[in-house]
């Protein structure tokens, strides 16, 4: 790998920006200057030694390659800025994730669709990437037609004040009060709701929209069906996924999934019938791989079968995603991730 790497992170302060850190130093991932960066109202913290900066255009000034994790508005704002300024940007919102000039990468899964001249490169939903880790490695076994996904999803994919707002409303519970929720919609202690964002006219919300159109992307399957349901969960991190694949054809023996599951990188197959041991949030979260297993064939239907599936949120979900695809761009390019300024707008 290239060192001497200038790397700025947007968003350093809530939870994804933190993962980044942690994640840095894990990896050893080849830093000469780390910037940090938020909104002026979240700047003059101290983050291991180092002081959080305000966003601005010269903060990027010399930055190789940028981490953005501070919501769509905030990287549509700023990307074009980092851009501009040469950076390579890896940007965890929703922003340019459907833009078809932007590459939505699973490392794991869709590499092969980055081109040697790619600067922008947008990190997928959270579920979207739980889900691919647990689907990619069975499309050698029959092609999948039909996906259908219920999601439980953790206070982690809504931020460090959410999970805050959980333990207090638990705590509340507990101690026989009432709960106030301060960040969740509601009661969010020992319920359990539909994700809180905006419904369509199809009765979906815009969870599940992202989980649907970006699968498609990513597997380059525009014509795949989807039915898919996002719930809230009280965990604090690690999402939970059930998962029914329906193929066009008979579905694969358990024997043949097992297999191409453990073969996989970055996926642990835990699929412990006689000790009723299966993937749980209490055991992925903290963890880099998506944890699979309930394989089993769906009996009224023998071209489907059903996973369950469990992820950390914070790590593979969002920053272990974005940093492994920086890691796979240094090999890529040992001479330099960036051509020079490039000029971007995003609708």
């Amino acid at each position: 790998m290239r060192s001497h790497l200038k790397v700025a992170v947007l968003g350093a302060t809530g939870a994804v920006g933190r993962e980044f850190l942690d994640l840095f130093k894990q990896r050893r991932f080849p830093i000469d200057e780390l910037r940090l960066l938020a909104s002026p109202r979240s700047s003059g913290q101290v983050i291991d030694g180092l002081t959080v900066r305000p966003v601005s255009a010269s903060a990027f000034d010399g930055i190789d390659l940028a981490f953005f994790s501070a919501g769509a508005a905030r990287s549509k704002e700023w990307a074009p800025v980092a851009l501009q300024s040469g950076a390579v940007v890896i940007d965890n919102s929703s922003a340019f994730r459907m833009d078809e000039d932007v590459p939505l990468v699973v490392p794991e899964v869709n590499w092969s669709s980055v081109q040697a001249s790619d600067r922008l490169f947008a990190n997928p939903n959270c579920c979207t990437i739980i889900l691919l880790m647990a689907i990619a490695p069975l499309r050698a076994l029959g092609k999948m037609r039909r996906l259908i996904v219920s999601t439980y999803q953790s206070a982690s994919g809504g931020g460090a004040a959410l999970m805050d707002d959980l333990v207090q409303q638990t705590k509340d519970l507990v101690e026989g009060k009432a709960p106030k929720p301060q960040v969740s919609p509601h009661v969010y202690g020992f319920n359990v709701f539909s994700h809180n964002t905006p419904i369509d006219d199809t009765g979906h919300n815009e969870e599940e929209a992202k989980v649907m159109a970006e699968t498609r992307k990513i597997l380059d399957q525009p014509t795949l069906q989807l039915n898919v349901t996002c719930v809230r969960v009280p965990v604090l991190r690690a999402h939970c996924e059930s998962i029914t694949i329906e193929f066009e054809g008979r579905s694969p023996d358990e024997s043949q999934v097992r297999e191409a599951l453990a073969r996989f990188p970055g996926v642990q197959v835990v699929d412990d019938r006689q000790g009723n041991k299966f993937p749980m949030p209490s055991d992925s979260s903290g963890k880099n791989d998506v944890l699979v297993g309930r394989i089993r064939r769906d009996l009224d239907n023998p071209r489907a079968l059903s996973l369950f599936v469990s992820g950390d949120q914070l790590l593979k979900g969002a920053a272990l995603n974005a940093v492994q695809i920086a890691e796979q761009l240094l090999v890529d390019r040992p001479n330099g991730l960036s051509a020079g300024p490039i000029q971007v707008t995003s609708g």
